[in-house]
């Protein structure tokens, strides 16, 4: 038969050609994934370090391959069958969010505090206050499609520090880490 494996077939496997991925494969893309991902991010945090210490081409290459890093992982996620619509989107984000909050960071945090590691602490404290807080905005949005229509179009912002979320003007402070309203991110 050959080599008929096209890019059409690539990026757009149905539900029945998902089911027969073989397990090695399938292992293999969600660890591609995951680390593609690992990767976009790092690169992109390495840049704004790059950006701070005025090293603005070497920023521009971490950004650029950065993207390519999401490339990858988005080729990866779509093989894998994990691109649904908006709805099946959200409650993926929902059910992520509410294992953060139930079970992930609950457990990182006592191990953190059982080790006295402080910085592990805080950061998964913040983390989970977050996460709390992300699960209750997805299930709106679901909510909202559910029912034929967007999300809100209210201003979001979060906090640069510790990553609390909200919608609206915010407040004076953030309620996790108190850092300061105009340091906030607002999308």
């Amino acid at each position: 038969m050959g080599h008929t494996f096209g890019i059409n077939r690539l990026f757009h496997r149905g539900e029945k050609e998902r089911d027969i991925m073989r397990k090695m494969t399938e292992k293999n893309l969600n660890d591609a994934y995951a680390g593609e991902s690992m990767a976009h991010m790092k690169y992109t945090i390495w840049a704004d370090k790059a950006e701070q210490e005025g090293k603005p081409q070497v920023a521009r290459m971490f950004r650029a391959i950065a993207y390519a890093e999401r490339v990858h992982a988005t080729n990866h996620w779509r093989t894998l069958g994990n691109i649904l619509g908006t709805k099946d989107n959200l409650q993926h984000a929902i059910d992520g969010e509410n294992y953060e909050v139930d079970e992930m960071y609950p457990a990182f945090k006592a191990v953190a505090e059982l080790q006295e590691e402080k910085g592990a602490v805080r950061s998964t404290y913040w983390a989970l206050e977050t996460e709390k807080v992300h699960a209750k905005m997805y299930e709106v949005a679901k909510q909202a499609v559910e029912a034929g229509k967007d999300a809100s179009g209210e201003k979001i912002w979060v906090c640069p520090v510790c990553g609390y979320t909200g919608e609206g003007e915010g407040p004076d402070l953030c309620p996790v880490c108190n850092a300061k309203k105009s340091t906030f991110k607002r999308f």
